[in-house]
């Protein structure tokens, strides 16, 4: 080798010497940077390994696919092809709300024809019972040996009402405030006189002049007797409960100042024409009430307070008992306890027989019915404000719709 040759050797040494310790450097550099990411990683809780000099972090989870949204049926509401027609009768508090879908739905669907009819809730069921109607209309579900008399029959919520009690006391106007023991008094003859110290205790602030009392009661088989003594059973239960008891007929005590009338319409008009007399009305007939100037007493809950029925307050009861509700909807709303509660809430039913006339019919009676509970159509305010009704409650809803699917012809 050349002399000239060596200063070559040297410098290409030189800088593989250089490159060596250049890359050693970096390798302890990265190798520094790693340890001390893993020790950050370790301090903020975050899972880190160290493998050849590289930070390699665990894989996380695939988050999980959202389930879909549950699909829904909606209830049919349009009837059959052809022409149909559906009869009912019952109760003279429904019969207004019945009158105002007839007319609708009609206009709705013009095949299909709604022919409603009153007569009592007593009748509703009968009738339903035995076929001779499409849907029977009650105040009043159906009792157990009903339905062990007819097999199959259904009692389906429709909407939630409410019962008034009114009294004619000529030159008075003021809400008299009234519980069941005093109601109960009042409808055995233990009460006759508007003065009387029972009801003065109760309304200290109003001069109650001393005018004769004459009770009216319904002498038809009725769910507004049901309800109502239904109410005096439970808020007078060791005197009315024990002795009279509830029930769409029952026997009122023989009093000389009793009268009986037919119908909320007879209860309406035979109370207008009796000065001093007080009587049970539903709450439909409200603004026919005002109109006949006859007063509006306030009622006592089971909590102890004193309401007037309103939709906060008829709202309030059933509210607090929708939980409750078998899937039957055989339910009593009378007197429970919500503190704000009107106490005479009720469910209005249809009573369904236990086999329509034919598969058509069947259709007809499940179409109106979806319709008269929709809360954007047969139950909007559109309807139910005209008699003063409240819609039922969403989950109340569907259990009417379940038993309306189960509707046979």
């Amino acid at each position: 080798m050349s002399i000239s040759a060596r200063p070559s050797i040297t410098r290409r040494r030189r800088i593989l010497l250089a490159a060596v310790a250049l890359a050693t450097g970096m390798l302890a550099m990265g190798t520094t940077a790693a340890v001390t990411a893993a020790g950050a990683s370790a301090s903020t809780g975050r899972t880190t390994e160290i493998a050849f000099g590289k930070i390699e972090k665990k894989k996380a989870k695939p988050k999980p696919k959202p389930k879909p949204a549950p699909t829904t049926t909606v209830p049919n509401e349009a009837p059959p092809s052809g022409s149909v027609g559906i009869t009912e009768e019952g109760s003279t508090l429904l019969l207004p709300l019945f009158e105002l879908w007839s007319t609708a739905y009609h206009q709705r669907y013009s095949n299909a024809s709604v022919t409603p009819g009153g007569g009592g809730s007593g009748k509703g069921v009968t009738d339903a019972a035995s076929g001779v109607v499409d849907i029977g209309a009650s105040d009043a579900y159906l009792s157990s040996s009903q339905l062990s008399q007819f097999p199959g029959m259904k009692n389906i919520a429709l909407a939630i009402s409410s019962q008034m009690v009114n009294y004619n006391i000529p030159f008075f106007r003021g809400h008299i405030k009234l519980n069941g023991q005093v109601l109960s008094s009042i409808y055995q003859g233990k009460i006759t006189q508007w003065n009387d110290p029972a009801i003065t205790a109760l309304n200290p602030s109003l001069a109650i002049p001393a005018d004769k009392i004459v009770v009216l009661h319904r002498a038809d088989s009725s769910g507004d007797t049901f309800i109502f003594s239904s109410y005096l059973s439970a808020a007078d239960p060791k005197g009315w409960g024990a002795n009279i008891g509830y029930g769409t007929s029952i026997s009122f005590p023989s009093i000389s100042n009793g009268l009986g009338e037919s119908g909320n319409a007879g209860m309406l008009s035979g109370c207008q024409a009796t000065p001093g007399c007080i009587t049970y009305i539903g709450i439909s007939y409200e603004s026919k009430v005002q109109a006949a100037g006859l007063g509006l007493a306030e009622l006592q809950n089971a909590s102890g307070n004193y309401e007037l029925p309103t939709p906060a307050t008829v709202a309030a009861e059933a509210q607090a008992l929708q939980a409750k509700t078998p899937p039957s909807e055989t339910l009593s709303m009378i007197y429970d306890s919500a503190p704000s509660g009107y106490p005479i809430v009720n469910y209005e039913y249809g009573i369904i027989p236990p086999k329509e006339a034919s598969t058509q019919e069947a259709q007809a009676v499940q179409a109106f019915l979806n319709w008269a509970i929709d809360p954007t159509k047969g139950s909007s305010g559109t309807f139910l404000n005209q008699v003063n009704f409240q819609p039922l409650p969403a989950a109340i809803r569907v259990l009417s719709q379940k038993q309306i699917a189960q509707i046979a012809g």
